[in-house]
């Protein structure tokens, strides 16, 4: 990642970031978890993030319950045989997502449709929204109650950017829930 953009992603989407992360604390303390979703390397992703909340990030502290729905190869290819791709991060969110929680998902495009169908159901369950998004501004964003555009277009620095703002979201929830 280009030092130029890690100054841009800063200067411009700091509030936001702090301000999701802050919104995610708040879930946490009543009580909810933070699910994730994405796809290809926004899947790994997805798998790195949760393990950083469940584990632990730079200093020990309890466990946060945090989960990717991107982990369960027999969920992913029932779903997606019986109902399509396009639904499998959706039925997952019906199946375990409560009001209290976060749905954070990531798309490097903002047009992967079984993502934007998985924030679409979690804000009508009332569930915290959040996006991680290319440069480009998509409808994608108008589904999240916080959206976060980072300052690059091709997959792998978007990708990059991505884990950088998950790893600040992590500081900041384990500052704030010590």
């Amino acid at each position: 990642m280009t030092t130029a953009r890690n100054y841009t992603l800063l200067a411009e989407q700091s509030p936001l970031i702090v301000a999701a992360a802050l919104a995610c604390c708040d879930r946490l303390r009543k009580g909810g978890k933070i699910i994730f979703c994405g796809n290809g390397g926004s899947a790994a992703d997805c798998q790195h993030l949760a393990a950083e909340l469940v584990g632990r990030f730079i200093l020990e502290r309890r466990p946060l319950p945090a989960l990717a729905l991107t982990t369960d190869s027999s969920i992913l290819t029932s779903i997606s045989n019986d109902y399509g791709f396009a639904e499998i991060f959706e039925r997952q969110v019906k199946a375990l997502g409560r009001a209290d929680d976060v749905l954070i998902g990531l798309t490097t495009s903002g047009r992967s449709t079984n993502v934007i169908r998985a924030l679409n159901c979690a804000r009508a369950m009332g569930l915290l929204t959040i996006g991680l998004f290319g440069a480009k501004p998509t409808d994608s964003a108008l589904v999240c109650d916080h959206a976060i555009h980072v300052p690059a277009e091709e997959a792998a620095r978007v990708q990059e950017m991505h884990i950088g703002v998950g790893h600040l979201f992590c500081e900041i929830i384990k500052r704030e829930l010590r």
